[in-house]
């Protein structure tokens, strides 16, 4: 294969190569081969058109689509390799020329790898993290497990703060009801907040059979624009006031709350150890981004190409909107629930983007300065990992993803581990 790279500047360049006449000569025919069941031809039984006939009536070139988009990734992978250039985005494809019974002149405008130079990697400092758990915690922890067993019990009563009140109510805007502003029997715990600003506290003091008229002004960023900023008055009917009744501290509460003990004091121990290794992994999380930035403050990356931070972006959106998909959420519905829009989401992820690509390419320097390799037994270990994570069987898991993939993680995450084995604490 003829193939030639020319840079046009530090980090972007354009590879020209050519698609030899034989490899094309296959192409077509398979491409015929693939087609000629669907055609038809006056005089012929479909499916049964000889090649020349196909060629006069529908042209040659009419195969050429085809072709390109089954040789042209080949070719172009062999000619990265050829040229000895590290393209990191996907290529921009130019057709230079296609002459019958001749090669067939491809161009493609590439985005190069930038050079970096790494600075200190190993035996950074950081910040002492905290890992104490404190009495306090402990029975804040217990609280909220207190709080979450508590029952409520009806009360004629007023309302207070933390009762929860079973109402009607429908909103108003104008004088006329509007849309999603009404609702039957809900339970609502004042001072949840999770009701429009002002709403719960209006009804504290209320009383079972009392009728209230509760004004709100929604906020600017509610998600249904109609209301958005806008006054209205809901007509609320109470019908029930219920109070939290607290289980006491005591080894029938902790049972409760956990039926793998037996006691309070027993359930304060595994408590503690469990927010001792909540605190751990935590302390483990920020010392390794702390460690992360440090290392890619370090190193100098010459002209960090905006085209890979453009790709992770979308990699990234990608991935998110894939998980969603997964659990049954589709990208439009995803846009109403939230209120937002695409652009929204690319530039939330913008904002993380340029980092994590520096942080990938000071990951990779470090792999090819400490010569890190991976086995076999690494990747079958990943590969079980991914297993237990996703509930996949093994199999599957490898055909969502190739070797190369894997090892390529599992080569970063020892490089990572590298910088952050090597950190110290001050």
């Amino acid at each position: 294969m003829t193939t030639k790279f020319e840079k046009s500047s530090i980090n972007e360049g354009v590879l020209t190569f050519e698609i030899p006449v034989e490899d094309i000569n296959k192409g077509l025919d398979k491409a015929y081969n693939k087609v000629r069941k669907n055609i038809s031809v006056p005089g012929f039984r479909k499916g049964k058109v000889p090649r020349q006939i196909f060629n006069n009536v529908y042209g040659e070139a009419s195969l050429y689509e085809e072709v390109l988009n089954q040789l042209i990734p080949g070719a172009y992978q062999q000619a990265v390799e050829e040229a000895e250039i590290e393209a990191v985005t996907q290529p921009e494809i130019d057709i230079e020329s296609m002459e019958k019974g001749k090669p067939w002149v491809i161009t493609a405008k590439v985005t190069l790898k930038p050079e970096v130079k790494l600075g200190e990697y190993k035996g950074l400092t950081v910040e002492k993290q905290d890992r104490q758990v404190s009495d306090e915690d402990v029975e804040k922890h217990l609280e909220e497990k207190r709080q979450q067993l508590a029952e409520l019990v009806v009360k004629e009563d007023a309302a207070v703060e933390g009762d929860t009140v079973v109402i009607d109510y429908e909103g108003f805007r104008d004088g006329e009801p509007f849309e999603g502003g009404k609702g039957e029997n809900h339970s609502l715990e004042l001072g949840s907040n999770s009701f429009i600003p002002g709403f719960e506290d209006q009804l504290v003091g209320a009383k079972p059979g009392d009728d209230v008229e509760v004004k709100v002004t929604f906020p600017e960023e509610y998600h249904a624009e109609e209301l958005a900023g806008q006054d209205a008055m809901f007509k609320v009917r109470v019908h029930e006031v219920k109070a939290k009744e607290l289980p006491e501290f005591d080894d029938e509460f902790a049972k409760d709350a956990d039926d793998e003990v037996e006691s309070l004091d027993e359930l304060r121990n595994k408590v503690r150890v469990q927010l001792e290794e909540e605190k751990e992994k935590q302390a483990k999380e920020v010392i390794e981004d702390l460690a992360l930035r440090q290392a890619v403050e370090n190193a100098e990356i010459v002209e960090m190409p905006e085209a890979m931070v453009h790709e992770e972006i979308h990699r990234q959106m990608d991935h998110f909107l894939n998980n969603l998909k997964r659990q049954g959420i589709n990208e439009d519905l995803y846009y109403q629930i939230s209120g937002s829009t695409r652009e929204d989401l690319h530039e939330q992820f913008a904002e993380e983007a340029d980092l994590r690509t520096k942080t990938n390419l000071v990951l990779e320097a470090i792999v090819a300065k400490e010569k890190i390799d991976v086995n076999e037994e690494e990747v079958n270990k990943e590969i079980e990992l991914l297993a237990s994570q996703y509930g996949m069987p093994t199999d599957q898991v490898k055909q969502y993803v190739t070797e190369d993939m894997l090892k390529s993680d599992i080569r970063l995450k020892k490089a990572m581990s590298l910088i952050v084995d090597s950190v110290e604490e001050k």
